[in-house]
């Protein structure tokens, strides 16, 4: 059976983006959490990630940010 976590994460996001307008380094960390908790990031949560990251102002990325986005970076670079 497929999963469907990539659509738990699309959801969050949603919700994340519409609180303030921005994301933050704990929201996107929360983001990923869903996307690992199977313990494998599949090929559909990848692309919701780089969807979600894409959407991240560089006027945004503050230190705690820069951390998680490497994160996400190592751990879609894995595949």
């Amino acid at each position: 059976m497929e999963s469907r976590d990539y659509l738990e994460m699309t959801f969050r996001s949603i919700n994340c983006f519409a609180d303030d307008g921005k994301l933050s380094a704990a929201e996107l960390g929360e983001i990923l959490a869903i996307a690992e908790r199977d313990g494998v990031i599949d090929p559909n949560e990848i692309r919701v990630l780089h969807s979600i990251i894409s959407k991240v102002k560089p006027h945004e990325i503050d230190e705690p940010m820069r951390a998680m986005l490497q994160r996400v970076s190592e751990r879609i670079s894995r595949k």
